[in-house]
């Protein structure tokens, strides 16, 4: 049985269905019994856990042998890096006791000590409470998500704008949720000596600029870029909504990663869907729907 953080999400519903489509035993965790509905229907069971409660936790990963660990955002709306080490304190407390045989968690492109830069540092946190610990541990740091455009595929259809805190050139490593989902599952059923720190990322890298014209050619129409330039970076995320915790910290994260990069140590492991072919897939549903109104 293999037992699934995060699998409302993208990257933990694709990693639950890699795993069901080879005929392996799923447990998703979900914060609700009515969560997952598309998953059960495949076959999953379902454990009600919250990353709040380590004693929830714990109880579902005891319901496994092997375990995807995601730590949820924070809401950032409220100080969001303390919510999220909180949430990287619980899931390792929750470990203890658990049983496990091996786990498999989702850290991010570029992970580092510091402080105040969100993901970089709470995921770089998580990484290294788990190779302290004696459960061996597979560590996969993921490259942009190339679904973190998809908020701006309305607007990009309506308006012809997609705006980005990158710089339009700047090339970043991008990987589609289903490539990530697959590399989860393949480590989630390899053996106990694939362990350690490995970078995934897709077939290619891209700037915000290949971005915008992958959108255009999906649309098929044109899409300008508007980026917001370093030093704006915060009250660009206030302007979101964000608090200011959460604002100072994805602003810095932003810098971080401009300045800094996305290097890891090892050979990446290379995903196979392109940026315009997930792009032509998103556009795809948005303009179904807009022919069926």
């Amino acid at each position: 049985m293999f037992v699934i953080m995060g699998a409302t999400g993208h990257v933990g519903s694709a990693t639950a269905r890699a795993l069901l489509e080879a005929g392996e035993h799923v447990t998703i965790v979900t914060r609700h019994a009515g969560g997952g509905v598309e998953l059960r229907k495949l076959g999953a069971e379902i454990a009600v856990a919250d990353v709040e409660d380590v004693a929830t936790l714990r109880a579902a990963f005891q319901r496994g042998r092997r375990a995807l660990l995601l730590n949820p955002p924070g809401d950032v709306t409220k100080d969001s890096d303390a919510i999220e080490r909180r949430g990287v304190a619980n899931i390792l407390a929750a470990l203890v006791g658990s049983g496990l045989e091996k786990v498999v968690a989702e850290s991010t492109a570029g992970a580092q000590p510091g402080d105040r830069i969100g993901d970089l540092s709470v995921l770089w946190e998580l990484e290294q409470g788990l190779l302290a610990q004696p459960i061996p541990a597979a560590i996969n740091r993921a490259a942009y998500y190339m679904s973190n455009w998809n908020m701006q595929l309305e607007s990009a259809y309506e308006t012809g704008t997609l705006t980005t805190m990158f710089p339009a050139d700047l090339k970043v490593p991008m990987i589609a949720p289903a490539d990530l989902g697959e590399f989860a599952a393949e480590r989630l059923l390899s053996s106990h000596a694939d362990v350690g720190i490995r970078m995934v990322e897709g077939p290619a890298r891209y700037s915000s600029r290949e971005v915008a014209d992958a959108f255009a050619s999906a649309l098929d129409r044109q899409v300008s870029l508007k980026t917001t330039p370093a030093g704006h970076w915060k009250d660009s995320f206030l302007e979101l909504g964000f608090s200011e915790e959460a604002a100072d910290s994805y602003g810095r994260m932003t810098q971080v990663t401009v300045e800094i990069g996305f290097d890891a140590p090892g050979e990446a492991l290379r995903g196979r869907i392109t940026l315009q072919s997930y792009v032509d897939g998103l556009a795809k549903t948005l303009i179904d729907r807009h022919a069926d109104e």
